[in-house]
């Protein structure tokens, strides 16, 4: 079973460190994940509008409030963010009651800003620039402090904690000077191969609590799942002798990135992993070291740059590859 953890954010709300993601989730597949899930004992889930599976995902929650013995809605911890095409501040509660409507909910527990970048505004949710179909439309006339002040003004019945997903700590002094409004969650790549220390540390400081996705790695790269990574699974079967038990590599990843009362938010659509990873673990002092260790080849993922269908032509990270990109994250207007 999961221990349980908990971790309380700045705005006095609890989240459970062990979440569910729906990332990637295909249709015909998400709403059943969501039940098998919640009926595991989950009680955390991430979602997204830019996910297009909301509606589905709702199935998912009705079922296991209709199936799952005393299972309320103030049981779940529920999370969705703020896509890119909503950024006028005008737009952003229009996109929060949207979200709502597709989840059936009367409110979210937690309402992120999912990327840095303002797209054209409009009902495309990745609008194209004219002439270039897998091109991104990106809206240099709309700064993340307007946006994170529309936010930040969103009525707290409909949403109890805020924050923000993939921004940078320099992105993240800036709002926070302008507003007064420290984000009550960051939502970062963070995995053995990218463990975002500086982030980590600057959350502690600023009292941010940080939720990692992304654990494994990413599958859409064409390399293997960090749950195959030699040390990973070195650590797995020590822990196994160690314990009794079987512990997978996926098991010492999320217990690593639950240290310091982080969050982690794992996908899977099969109900057998789902159930699996719901079993949790400590590491020891070794396991902790090993896993460490694998950080030494450090690896980002996801950088839209690299993005193809549609391309972003933006510098968010400053990474090599982003370099030939036009456009950065516009900050102020």
């Amino acid at each position: 079973m999961s221990l349980g953890k908990t971790s309380t954010l700045s705005s006095g709300h609890t989240i459970p460190t062990l979440g569910f993601g729906t990332w990637q989730s295909a249709p015909g597949e998400v709403g059943n994940a969501v039940y098998e899930a919640l009926k595991a004992g989950y009680r955390h889930l991430d979602l997204a509008k830019i996910y297009q599976n909301q509606r589905e995902v709702a199935q998912g929650i009705k079922k296991a409030f209709a199936e799952v013995p005393g299972l309320k809605r103030e049981d779940i911890f529920i999370t969705s963010k703020l896509w890119n095409n909503s950024h006028k501040p005008e737009l952003v509660e229009a996109a929060l009651d949207d979200t709502l409507a597709e989840l059936e909910l009367d409110y979210l527990d937690l309402y992120l800003i999912h990327w840095p970048v303002a797209f054209k505004s409009g009902p495309e949710l990745n609008p194209r620039v004219a002439g270039k179909d897998k091109e991104a439309e990106i809206d240099d006339n709309v700064g993340l402090i307007r946006t994170w002040k529309a936010v930040t003004q969103l009525p707290k019945s409909k949403v109890r904690s805020i924050g923000v997903s993939n921004f940078t700590i320099e992105h993240l002094d800036a709002i926070i000077a302008d507003s007064g409004v420290v984000p009550a969650v960051h939502q970062i790549e963070r995995h053995p191969r990218f463990q975002q220390e500086e982030h980590v540390e600057y959350g502690k400081k600023k009292n941010i609590h940080i939720t990692a996705y992304s654990a494994f790695g990413n599958n859409g790269v064409g390399e293997p799942l960090l749950i195959t990574h030699p040390d990973i699974v070195a650590t797995a079967e020590r822990l196994s002798k160690k314990l009794g038990k079987t512990v997978t590599g996926a098991q010492v990843i999320l217990a690593w990135a639950q240290i310091g009362g982080n969050s982690v938010i794992p996908k899977s659509v099969t109900a057998s992993r789902i159930q699996s990873n719901f079993q949790e673990i400590e590491l020891d002092d070794e396991a902790v070291a090993a896993v460490k260790k694998v950080g030494e080849d450090k690896r980002r993922f996801n950088i839209p740059y690299t993005y193809t269908d549609p391309h972003w032509d933006i510098n968010i990270y400053g990474e090599e590859v982003e370099k030939p990109a036009t456009h950065k994250p516009v900050v102020r207007v």
